[in-house]
């Protein structure tokens, strides 16, 4: 794959975002998983390396789905290379996103602001 070519960068990246969400809801087995989401895939200039980012709607279970994740990779590597039918899968880091924490709390803090003011 060219690495100048950002068309070619963002098709991998959201072949990897379906395919690993499509496992995650079809292929794996481990309860640890259900609520876990892929939101975003970066891959970096060589191809070698893809930071996945994931979330999950239970913040409460959020170590225990870092924990599955974490012994699943190699597995959702191999998947990776089955189904996307390139020479070299890059390797898998997977990172917790907490955009979603970060906007709960910056709207609670101007829904405060708010309620500050109407007083």
């Amino acid at each position: 794959m060219n690495a100048k070519n950002p068309f070619k960068k963002q098709r991998l990246e959201e072949r990897i975002l379906f395919e690993l969400n499509r496992v995650l809801r079809t292929e794996t087995a481990d309860s640890r998983l259900n609520n876990v989401t892929i939101t975003k895939v970066d891959v970096n200039r060589d191809y070698s390396l893809a930071e996945v980012y994931w979330d999950t709607f239970d913040n409460s279970k959020r170590g225990d789905a870092k924990e599955a994740i974490g012994g699943m990779t190699k597995r959702l590597k191999s998947i990776l290379a089955k189904t996307l039918e390139i020479r070299k899968v890059p390797n898998l880091v997977f990172k917790y996103d907490a955009q979603f924490e970060a906007e709960k709390k910056i709207m609670e803090l101007l829904n405060a602001e708010k309620n500050k003011s109407d007083e």
